[in-house]
């Protein structure tokens, strides 16, 4: 499912989801933060975790927790296990075509980096062009960065309109026989915009450059087939995805990563080690070097089966449902003013208010018991363009519910008589 569907579409599907009972499943909701129901708006930033999340990776550590890979012992057989079948998991999760294309790091920010050291620092050169976007996360801008330093290659920028969509016919004016490689977010985390990504893939295979996509906010709210995008690359994070932190995932192409070269020496990415030569593993193990967050993998798997269960796309029902009513109930609120209002968009609503620093507003509703983001949400490009220092963010998780929203508007009426 893409989130080209209809709206009328969507909705019809979101009566599906019993919200109390999922609710239920995620204890950090039942509590209070000072003296108020929590009402936890900042999944953008990171989404909270299920019982069955927390009780796997509970379980690890107190029945099987040991080194995986190495041992011929019965916990080392149980821990490896458990990791390679999350591997699986997560294949199945986004359709890649062979387990040896899912490489198991720490987050999206390590998995683009390993490309634009292991891929772009050796293939790219003076002349060569990298294109990324307006709207990049500010790990998908500094490595590309980095590499373009190292090799001479120049890096190319598709700017946003005022809506906070992507200039699509600037794009292509952007790509030429130099363009080596196309980096672009499927989703912006601080706009919520829902970038034409299969567009973007296929007219960089056009000039015969790769495409990486940062998928890191897309894989919570829609359903991924990197195999229909036809990506060469594809990069999220555990954290967003109702799974541990420091849980990453890079999808590449199995040609193109083995051709590559290792990120990162160490144990487990070899076969043999002399001090003549090493032979280096096969994938994915030639990517991942030393003892992996074996927990946290083994957690990630048991979210996205948490995630099956429920149905993406019964989450991007509701959550677009959720989208629409804080939308509405947000343009009531006067001297506020929404940042991104692109026409496909994920639950994320952007604001500043008139004489309320986003900040300021924040910490009061800290104190009402709602948690929101405050500042440039590691994309200063965006606030540039707009010409404002920070912006407030509200982002919704299927957890979340209208009376929430309700919550939120009320608590930002009470900071605009605050500082009247």
């Amino acid at each position: 499912m893409t989130f080209d569907n209809t709206a009328k579409k969507l909705q019809s599907q979101a009566t599906v989801l019993d919200i109390e009972q999922i609710r239920a499943d995620f204890p950090i909701l039942s509590q209070q933060v000072h003296g108020k129901p929590l009402v936890y708006l900042d999944n953008a930033a990171t989404t909270q975790k299920p019982n069955q999340v927390i009780e796997t990776i509970d379980q690890y550590y107190r029945q099987y927790n040991s080194n995986i890979h190495r041992g011929v012992h019965t916990l080392s057989e149980r821990g490896t296990a458990a990791y390679e079948k999350a591997r699986l998991t997560i294949r199945d999760f986004i359709n890649a075509s062979s387990e040896k294309e899912i490489i198991l790091l720490s987050g999206a920010t390590e998995a683009i980096n390993l490309v634009a050291q292991s891929y772009g620092r050796s293939r790219l050169s003076e002349g060569d062009e990298i294109i990324i976007s307006q709207m990049e996360h500010h790990s998908n801008i500094v490595p590309w960065q980095i590499v373009a330093e190292q090799t001479g290659a120049s890096l190319k920028v598709i700017p946003i309109n005022d809506a906070g969509e992507l200039i699509m016919d600037e794009y292509r004016k952007l790509l030429t026989d130099k363009t080596r490689l196309v980096a672009v977010g499927h989703i912006s985390n601080a706009l919520g915009s829902i970038n034409p990504i299969k567009e973007i893939i296929d007219l960089a295979h056009e000039y015969g450059a790769l495409a990486l996509v940062d998928g890191a906010q897309a894989v919570p709210h829609t359903v991924v087939d990197v195999q229909a995008l036809d990506c060469d690359f594809y990069a999220f994070s555990g954290h967003k995805l109702f799974g541990p932190t420091g849980t990453g995932v890079l999808y590449g192409k199995q040609t193109l990563l083995e051709d590559m070269p290792p990120y990162q020496a160490g144990g487990d990415m070899i076969k043999m080690v002399t001090f003549e030569k090493t032979i280096y593993n096969d994938l994915p193990y030639k990517f991942e070097a030393g003892t992996p967050h074996i927990s946290g993998v083994i957690g990630l798997g048991a979210a996205i089966e948490y995630v099956n269960n429920i149905g993406l796309q019964a989450i991007a029902a509701y959550e677009h449902e959720l989208l629409d009513y804080a939308t509405e109930a947000l343009t009531t609120v006067k001297g506020l003013r929404i940042i991104g209002t692109a026409a496909n968009k994920v639950s994320v609503l952007s604001f500043i208010m008139d004489n309320i620093h986003p900040h300021d507003l924040g910490t009061i509703l800290d104190h009402a018991g709602i948690a929101i983001r405050t500042g440039h949400h590691c994309a200063m490009p965006v606030m540039q363009h707009f010409q404002i220092p920070a912006t407030a963010r509200a982002s919704m998780a299927f957890y979340n519910t209208k009376q929430e929203i309700d919550c939120l508007v009320q608590g930002i009426e009470y900071a605009k008589k605050v500082f009247a």
